[in-house]
């Protein structure tokens, strides 16, 4: 990831990358079952080769929940909207060996989306930004 990236006239020194993913005619009754979106996440982050570290999720009343999958990377997190058909996913790592892609491609097919769209973000500093301690 150490790798220098142009970011309109500044160049960014990429620390990680993110995914913000919209998944649009998911089907509204998994997007419900707190247990299902545990362990869609779980697998993606698995199969994509993260190291889990964590969790935690919330089952809202009526519907909905919200999740995080904590990875040794950084993180999967969903929040869903059945009464929508709509869920919103954050994947992001800090790794080389975890894929974003494949992660994200999971979590779509498994929620059963027929419509989606992604942002892809490289995050990090900017030129001439410098962490002097050396420390993450």
């Amino acid at each position: 990831m150490d790798q220098l990236q142009p970011l309109g006239t500044l160049i960014l020194k990429s620390l990680g990358t993110q995914i913000l993913l919209d998944l649009e005619n998911c089907n509204p009754d998994l997007l419900d079952d707190i247990d299902l979106i545990k362990d869609i996440l779980k697998e993606a982050a698995n199969l994509a080769g993260a190291t889990i570290i964590g969790e935690t999720f919330h089952k809202f009343h009526p519907v909905g929940v919200t999740g995080v999958v904590s990875i040794a990377e950084s993180h999967i997190c969903i929040h869903t909207w059945p009464e929508y058909s709509y869920a919103s996913v954050d994947i992001f790592s800090c790794g080389d060996d975890f894929n974003l892609e494949t992660a994200s491609q999971i979590i779509e097919e498994r929620l059963e989306s027929t419509d989606s769209f992604s942002n892809l973000i490289e995050r990090g500093l900017r030129q001439g930004q410098s962490n002097e301690d050396g420390d993450k």
